[in-house]
C-alpha cells in the first residue's frame, strides 16, 4: 500500500481511508461479515486466485473492516504493506516463523512474552535461537551464520530503556543477508520510524500506544508486501487474525495518536526530570534524561523520547512492591501506552518467567518499576510518585 509522503504524518493519518462510504459517513462501517457471496463459481475463483480484487472469508484478512486498519497501520510507517493481528504476540509469533527458520538472533532487552516464545518454543521447532545481551557489531556478525537469519530487537528495550543503534544493526544484517525486524511497541511510529533507519520488519504490540485506552488487544506487522505476504499465511492459518470489532476500535485510536503520543512524551519528561537524583531512587531510565547511556543515540534516532521510564529503589524487591503499594494515581497493572499512568514491577511481571539469573544477566534488578506515564497532569504524578516513595523508603523519619 502506498503511502501519501507529501502530507504531514497526521494529517495522512486522519485521512487515509480506503472506503468512502455510501451515505457520507467520514468513518467506515464494521463488516462484522464472515463470508461474502458471489454471483458466481468463476468469479469466485477469480478471487481465490487473485485475478481480481474482492472479499472472501474474513480470517483469510478479506474483510474491509480490517483491511482499512492495515491501509493505516502501513501509513504509520510508511510502509508499502500492513498485517492485523489478534495481538502483539501473535505478530511476532507469525514473523518468526515466516522469517526465523534459518535461526533467529535476538538483541539485548526484549520483552519476557518474546523471550519465551524464542527459548521455550522456537528452539524445540528446531529454529536456532542466539541470545546476545548488547549489540556488539563482531557479536552480531559472528552469530547470523547463514543467509535468510532474522535479526530481532526491541529499541526502546522493555523494561531498561536501552538504545540499540538501527543504522548500525541494519547494516550489518544485510551484509549477512539477513532481516532486521524491529519491535517499536515503546516508541510508536510517531517517535520512531526503524524503516527510515534500515529495517526490514516493524512490529507493534497495538494493545500499547497505537490503541491507548486499555480496552482492545491486537498486533501490527509493517513492511514490504512479499515481505508481508509470508507472514500472512501463517497468521490465516494459525488463526491469529482479530475482529472487525476491534479493527473498527484501532481505527479509532490511530485518529489521536500523534496528539497523544505529545502529550505522553512531554509528561514523560517532566516526570524523569523530577524523579532523577531524588531521595530513594537511586536510578532513573529514561532516554530523555542526559544522564541516560543512550541518549546521545537516542536524539539521533527518536524524534520524541516516548512514556515509559524505569525507576530503580533503593532497598530492592520489597520496598519498590511498597512504592507501587502506597500509589494512589498510578494503577498497580500490567501493559502500557493507555491514557491512564500504570506501575508494574518486571520481575514479577514482564519478565517473571525468565528466571532471576537471566534477569541480573540483563541488569533487571528486583527494585525496579516500570512506569507507563499517562496523560494526567504531570504534576499528580510527580507527587503520587514521592508521597509513594516517601513512605516506603522513609516511613520512621518523621522529618519527612
Amino acid at each position: 500500500m502506498a503511502t501519501d509522503d507529501s502530507k504531514a504524518q497526521s494529517t495522512r493519518i486522519i485521512h487515509n481511508r480506503r472506503h468512502r462510504d455510501a451515505f457520507g459517513s467520514p468513518y467506515s462501517p464494521i463488516y462484522n461479515t464472515t463470508t461474502y457471496q458471489f454471483p458466481d463459481t468463476e468469479s469466485q475463483l477469480d478471487v481465490i486466485e487473485a485475478r481480481k480484487p474482492g472479499y472472501l472469508y474474513t480470517r483469510w484478512g478479506t474483510n474491509p473492516t480490517i483491511q482499512e486498519l492495515e491501509q493505516g497501520l502501513a501509513a504509520l510507517e510508511q510502509a508499502e504493506a500492513g498485517l492485523a493481528f489478534a495481538s502483539g504476540m501473535a505478530a511476532i509469533s507469525a514473523t518468526v516463523l515466516a522469517h526465523g527458520q534459518q535461526g533467529v538472533v535476538c538483541i539485548g532487552d526484549i520483552y519476557g512474552g518474546t523471550q519465551e516464545l524464542l527459548a521455550n518454543h522456537c528452539r524445540p521447532l528446531g529454529i536456532p535461537v542466539t541470545f546476545l545481551l548488547q549489540a556488539n557489531a563482531e557479536d552480531i556478525e559472528a552469530s547470523l551464520t547463514r543467509p535468510g537469519m532474522l535479526l530481532f530487537c526491541e529499541t526502546p528495550a522493555n523494561p531498561t530503556l536501552a538504545i540499540v543503534n538501527l543504522r548500525e544493526i541494519a547494516g550489518i544484517a544485510h551484509k549477512k543477508e539477513a532481516l532486521l525486524a524491529v519491535d517499536n511497541t515503546f516508541a510508536s511510529p510517531i517517535n520512531q520510524r526503524p524503516l527510515a533507519l534500515g529495517a526490514d520488519l516493524v512490529l507493534h504490540s497495538a494493545t500499547k500506544y497505537l490503541g491507548g485506552h486499555s480496552d482492545l488487544t491486537a498486533g501490527a506487522l509493517m513492511a514490504s508486501a512479499p515481505l508481508c505476504e509470508p507472514v500472512a499465511a501463517w497468521r490465516k492459518n494459525l488463526g491469529q487474525l482479530l475482529s472487525p470489532e476491534t479493527a473498527a476500535l484501532l481505527s479509532r485510536s490511530l485518529r489521536t495518536l500523534p496528539v497523544r503520543i505529545r502529550q505522553h512524551n512531554e509528561n514523560a519528561m517532566a516526570v524523569a526530570r523530577a524523579m532523577d537524583g531524588y531521595p530513594g531512587v537511586a536510578t532513573v531510565l529514561y532516554p530523555g534524561l542526559p544522564s541516560f547511556p543512550g541518549h546521545q543515540l537516542a536524539q539521533e534516532q527518536m524524534s520524541g523520547f516516548g512514556g515509559m521510564m524505569t525507576i530503580e529503589i533503593t532497598g530492592g524487591r520489597n520496598v519498590a512492591a511498597a512504592v507501587a503499594d502506597n500509589l494512589q494515581i498510578f494503577l498497580l497493572a500490567t501493559s502500557l501506552g493507555g491514557v491512564e499512568s500504570l506501575v508494574s514491577q518486571p520481575s514479577a511481571t514482564s519478565h517473571h518467567a525468565i528466571g532471576r539469573e537471566e534477569r541480573e544477566k540483563r541488569g533487571i534488578s528486583d527494585g525496579m518499576l516500570r512506569l507507563s506515564i499517562g496523560l494526567e497532569d504531570p504534576e499528580d504524578l510527580i507527587a503520587d510518585l514521592r508521597q509513594a516513595t516517601d513512605r516506603a523508603t522513609t516511613h520512621d523519619d518523621p522529618s519527612r
